[in-house]
């Protein structure tokens, strides 16, 4: 290679030939271990620059080591030249070299020292801690011998407030609760036989039989103002709910005394509900109504006695089977309204019904009842099971007295309204106590409910029953106006049914259609005491209406005794229609019915039998409608005693007459009449319905 790089090569050839010629026989050599240098020098830049350029590179290798020497040169001066500098290069090169070996060895020693005040760190942390433990240890052995010795401390204060201060006094109720603290304490102590504690068990125990007896006196003292006359025990009962620890006290450390209190309570309390109780219902008892309502004043009864008594007790109460207002008791301001004072209202000479009278002996024993019951579970500290018993032995006997009064009375009550008032009265009353949570009169209500609730029944079907037996062949007088039995079943059921509806109750219902079925029925009765068709159903009519006057505005519209009645109503008012219209138009309406059905079924054949009653009908009906029409309008409105029901009755029967005329009118026009000579005398339906607009109500 060196060879070819330098010509010799054959003659005739350039040198760049010459480079290529060896490179080929070089590879057609097939030498495998070519150095890999050569290859890498061929590919520098500047050979590829000369090989492409076409340079010769025997002239360019010459220049090219020209070039070098003179750098060389070029580079040895310049070393001459900068010699002292390099010298002082060096000079300062050891320098910093040996510089930087002393730092080196300085910050060894520094590693060295570091280390050491890391471990001395490490040491008092440790220390830190053992110490911090052992503080945190003295302090809550410190904490807690402070507490112990603070507990069995009986300062000064404590026993010049329990011995000195009265028991009413803010500082005795503290004391007494520091006092029940530390002897808690010294028992829990003299179970752990600490004998530290007996240097103050004497004092305390004196504290405690000190502290007992005055608890002891001032509790007899407030039972006792129990039982001064005319006292209201609700303030002592307050004094002592706010100190009911005291109680509590008692249970602690004197059990034989906390009994003698709840003894003396109960004994106490007993006899005082059962004698205010007592005096309470008999003095009101005499103010209900010295008429009250008996067996002879059922729904059935003759109308000349129920006249009598609805005379004598008008002025002072009700009807007995109307409601007025005497369900202003079941309102939210009635139930509680205030209670009855017997003395006041007896100088006022006034008078009550019966659920007055029962609302306000229940409103009070409920309101004392909640009182006490509330009482006994915060002040003796009872609950649920043991609350409900010791209720019962404070008012057990004045729950049985009051249960019994009320009995007494209502086995003898006929007022069908007043049970039924009393009833609602008393679930009333149970959901105000459930309300304020206290369930122990729930027994009392359910005593009241199997008194009053059966006697209603009763009251119910006693009523039923002398409908029953009522007998209209034997009635004195008997006209087409509403029957007294009619107007007494409205007012009954539309006071019950408005009760019934605020508040249902199971069972009513079955009672009030078993009554209903049987109005029905004697109404029935009275109607066929009447000859004549048209009197029996204006007699209905009239009851019919009547009582669905006094129902729709007592109760809903929609209601089952309402659709009812007008059910019944509106066939018998039909049915009146038809008997009405006869006499005057009779001829026609038979005529329209015979053969509109005819017609219907295209029956010409039998239409032809018809046709000699067209023209008297058609001529009879012309002359005579018009005062026809009248005495219908005369006879209608003077049937009925409600202005409004007659006035309906004669518009329906107008009605059913121009339907009837223009059925006529259309009959006359098909084609097996048409060859008759009438039409000068047909009446246009127009004309009819001008004339039935003159008695159209103007209300």
């Amino acid at each position: 290679m060196t060879t070819l790089l330098k010509g010799q090569g054959q003659p005739g050839q350039d040198a760049n030939s010459t480079l290529r010629v060896g490179i080929t026989m070089v590879g057609a050599g097939g030498t495998d271990d070519v150095d890999s240098s050569i290859r890498a020098q061929l590919e520098d830049e500047v050979i590829q620059e000369a090989l492409t350029s076409g340079t010769d590179l025997r002239q360019y290798s010459q220049s090219v080591e020209k070039d070098l020497r003179q750098l060389e040169n070029l580079s040895i001066q310049d070393y001459i030249d900068k010699a002292q500098n390099i010298a002082a290069l060096h000079h300062q090169i050891t320098e910093c070299d040996s510089i930087l070996e002393n730092m080196q060895g300085m910050l060894e020693g520094f590693l060295t020292h570091l280390s050491t005040i890391s471990q001395e760190i490490q040491s008092l942390q440790e220390q830190s801690a053992s110490i911090n433990v052992q503080l945190t240890n003295r302090k809550q052995v410190h904490s807690e011998v402070s507490a112990f010795i603070d507990q069995l401390m009986v300062p000064e204060v404590m026993i010049h407030h329990i011995l000195n201060t009265p028991v009413t006094d803010e500082h005795f109720m503290e004391q007494l609760k520091a006092l029940n603290q530390k002897s808690k304490f010294i028992k829990e102590q003299n179970f752990r036989d600490a004998h530290s504690c007996q240097d103050v068990q004497d004092i305390v125990d004196k504290l405690t039989v000190k502290a007992v007896s005055k608890i002891r006196e001032y509790l007899l003292q407030k039972v006792y103002q129990f039982r001064k006359p005319l006292s209201n025990y609700q303030i002592p009962q307050n004094a002592m709910i706010k100190h009911k620890f005291f109680f509590e006290f008692l249970l602690l450390h004197a059990r034989t005394i906390a009994a003698e209190i709840h003894d003396e309570y109960v004994e106490t309390m007993s006899k005082v509900y059962s004698s205010y109780f007592q005096s309470y219902t008999k003095q009101l008892w005499k103010l209900q109504y010295e008429e009250g309502v008996t067996r002879d004043d059922l729904m059935g009864v003759e109308d000349s006695r129920a006249n009598s008594f609805f005379t004598k007790s008008l002025k002072s109460r009700g009807t007995v089977f109307t409601l007025g207002t005497r369900d202003s008791v079941l309102s939210p301001t009635g139930l509680t309204q205030d209670i009855i004072v017997p003395h006041t209202a007896s100088k006022g000479e006034a008078k009550y019904p019966f659920e007055v009278l029962f609302r306000s002996q229940q409103y009070v024993l409920m309101d004392n009842g909640c009182r006490e019951y509330i009482f006994l579970t915060e002040f003796f500290m009872v609950r649920d099971s043991d609350a409900q018993k010791l209720f019962l032995t404070v008012m057990g006997k004045t729950l049985q007295h009051v249960q019994k009064e009320v009995c007494g009375v209502v086995m003898g009550c006929y007022d069908s309204i007043a049970l039924y008032l009393c009833v609602h009265l008393i679930h009333q009353y149970r959901l105000l106590c459930h309300k304020r949570a206290v369930p122990a009169l729930d027994n009392h209500w359910e005593q009241l409910l199997h008194m009053i609730w059966p006697r209603f029944e009763y009251v119910v079907k006693t009523n039923i029953q002398s409908i029953q037996e009522c007998d209209p062949s034997k009635m004195p007088s008997l006209d087409m106006r509403p029957h007294y039995i009619t107007r007494r079943y409205a007012e009954f059921s539309g006071a019950v049914m408005v009760l019934h509806e605020k508040f249902p109750l199971e069972g009513v219902d079955t009672l009030m259609l078993q009554l209903q079925d049987e109005v029905e029925k004697v109404i029935l009765k009275m109607a066929a005491v009447f000859h004549h068709r048209k009197d029996q159903l204006i007699f209905l009519i009239n009851n019919y209406d009547m009582m669905l006057s006094v129902l729709s505005e007592k109760t809903r519209e929609d209601s089952r005794e309402c659709e009812r009645l007008k059910e019944l109503l509106g066939q018998r008012t039909g049915e009146y229609i038809e008997e009405v219209l006869a006499p005057h138009f009779g001829g026609m309406l038979t005529f329209v019915r015979e053969t509109d059905h005819l017609i219907a079924n295209n029956n010409i054949d039998a239409l032809k039998d018809y046709e000699k009653k067209v023209v008297p009908l058609v001529r009879s009906f012309s002359s005579t409608w018009r005062k026809s029409v009248e005495r219908l309008n005369n006879e209608v409105m003077q049937c009925f005693t409600n202005f409004r029901t007659g006035t309906v009755v004669l518009q329906r029967a107008l009605e059913t007459l121009i339907t009837a005329h223009h059925t006529f009118n259309r009959i006359l026009a098909h084609q097996a009449f048409q060859h008759l000579n009438i039409k000068g005398d047909i009446v246009n339906s127009h004309h009819l319905i001008v004339e039935a607009k003159k008695y159209k109500p103007t209300f």
